[in-house]
């Protein structure tokens, strides 16, 4: 499973969307980055958050905006950091 530090991306290449960057759905409504660095292929997202993990798993679908065509990942669970 991937740990991501939510940013923003760059665009790039000849594809029109983001290098290696994924569009968020679900989870806290106080998640504010929704483009994150994607997983390589067949991990899910773990994204830090208020004390813990949002984790995010691929989809089929993608999402067309201003960043270009950028994979879908959507929210399944959230646990808790241990100490």
């Amino acid at each position: 499973m991937a740990v991501l530090l939510m940013r923003a991306g760059r665009p790039g290449g000849n594809t029109g969307g983001m290098a290696n960057k994924a569009a968020l759905e679900g989870g806290p409504d106080d998640l504010q980055e929704r483009i994150v660095e994607a997983a390589p292929p067949g991990e899910d997202l773990k994204i830090p958050h208020r004390g813990g993990y949002e984790h995010f798993r691929s989809t089929s679908r993608t999402r067309e905006g201003p960043e270009g065509r950028l994979p879908v990942y959507e929210w399944w669970e959230r646990t808790e950091i241990a100490e």
